[in-house]
């Protein structure tokens, strides 16, 4: 790879600052396909130019998804219990699947999917959204990413699953102690969310119903236990916090973004308006591993070596100049942004992802017409990693709620699956 000195290191205090300004200077410097660093020492490609990304997703031949070929695996640099694990530890899901083997288990990922019913799903995220609310509507003030983001789309993710009253908030649980505990935590509560999936699995075997799990396990293409089990892995933590963020960040503008808000409460523009501007600017996920060069090449002015990780820059290449208009702000209504990824391996589940930020922001907007940030937008504390930028906390503050039953009509055009 490149010599160490040039590599941009995607960790640590690099990390701190606008996202932007990184991507500028990493542009100006390195043109398309930036050398960094994930970790010191372990060296990957970052792919922020959009047509140089559009390429990557869409060429299986030079590019692959198993991680057992990336060089630093396979050299022993990178320990069991790193950090980097979870989305570079290959299993046999199809977030790590090419070819036949890929269209395989996409197929019944995206056939279970495509059965959730959408108004079903907004009324379970509407009762989920209003029972949080109303958990924390007596204080008159909330951190909605502890007490609203971070918990409604797990719950919902549980009823979807097809899991009970008691293994459902085992499983959240485990999912929060994965994303937030030090890595011996975190394995530990793997393990558990691995359990209870199986326990799960078993039990749709015996008495299948109307959810994900059965879904996959009826699938005329026949998935073995295993891969049933890692594609919801795949389903649940990869999509959650990816959910997380666009409800928090979608949020956080209306809060501070007067322009932002005002267009939304005058129609001009929808909330699924609101919600594809926020993936444009700041999507969930900013860069996402991974796909593995399966040769020696040259790929946006780049030598790339066989074994190289390349990981998709999705914040980079929405920022892309080629693609944005002179002002470099997206166009309201325009949906071309990578946030989910392209060609083969776009993400399966974008549209319940929409369905429940969507209700999930509606529903604030509704409930609490009058909140507003309750520290200055500077002081709000962020989480990061070389893969997103999500924010820690959302503290607000509002007047007594709106009841439910007062709440204005929500039958409109963007709450309609």
């Amino acid at each position: 790879m490149t010599a160490v000195s040039r590599r941009v290191p995607l960790y640590g205090a690099a990390l701190e600052g606008r996202r932007t300004e990184l991507y500028e200077r990493m542009r100006r410097e390195h043109g398309a396909v930036v050398p960094v660093d994930i970790s010191p020492g372990i060296e990957a490609w970052l792919v922020i130019g959009h047509r140089e990304l559009l390429h990557l997703t869409r060429d299986e031949q030079y590019f692959s998804h198993d991680p057992r070929r990336w060089t630093p695996l396979r050299d022993g640099r990178v320990p069991t219990n790193s950090p980097l694990m979870p989305l570079v530890g290959w299993r046999p899901a199809l977030l790590f699947a090419d070819g036949q083997q890929h269209r395989r288990m996409r197929s019944a990922v995206v056939d279970a999917l495509g059965r959730v019913n959408g108004h079903e799903l907004i009324r379970t995220v509407r009762a989920t959204a209003e029972r949080l609310v109303a958990g924390f509507a007596g204080r008159y003030e909330a951190d909605l990413v502890a007490e609203y983001a971070r918990i409604l789309p797990l719950q919902v993710v549980t009823e979807l699953l097809g899991l009970d009253e008691e293994n459902g908030p085992r499983l959240v649980e485990a999912i929060r102690a994965i994303a937030n505990a030090p890595t011996v935590a975190a394995t530990s509560a793997n393990r558990t969310m691995g359990r209870i999936l199986l326990e799960l699995i078993a039990e749709k075997k015996r008495r299948p119903g109307a959810d994900l799990t059965s879904w996959l396990l009826e699938h005329p293409i026949g998935l073995g236990d295993e891969e049933v089990l890692h594609n919801l892995v795949v389903i649940i933590v990869a999509g959650n916090q990816t959910t997380v963020n666009w409800i928090a960040d979608t949020t956080r503008i209306l809060l501070t973004d007067p322009a932002f808000r005002s267009s939304l409460a005058h129609g001009q523009m929808t909330v699924d308006d609101a919600l594809d501007l926020v993936l444009w600017r700041y999507p969930p996920t900013a860069n996402f591993p991974g796909r593995y060069a399966t040769r020696d090449l040259r790929f946006g002015g780049q030598d790339i070596r066989a074994g190289d990780m390349l990981i998709l820059g999705l914040a980079g290449a929405n920022a892309d100049p080629e693609v944005l208009p002179e002002d470099g702000r997206p166009v309201v209504g325009n949906r071309s942004h990578l946030a989910f990824g392209a060609g083969p391996h776009t993400c399966p589940a974008r549209d319940p992802a929409r369905l429940i930020t969507r209700t999930a922001v509606d529903t604030l907007r509704h409930r609490l017409p009058d909140m507003e940030i309750a520290v200055p937008e500077e002081q709000l504390p962020w989480i990061t990693s070389p893969w997103s930028k999500g924010l820690a906390a959302l503290p607000v503050r509002f007047s007594a709620p709106q009841l439910a039953a007062d709440a204005p009509a929500r039958n409109t055009p963007e709450n309609r699956p």
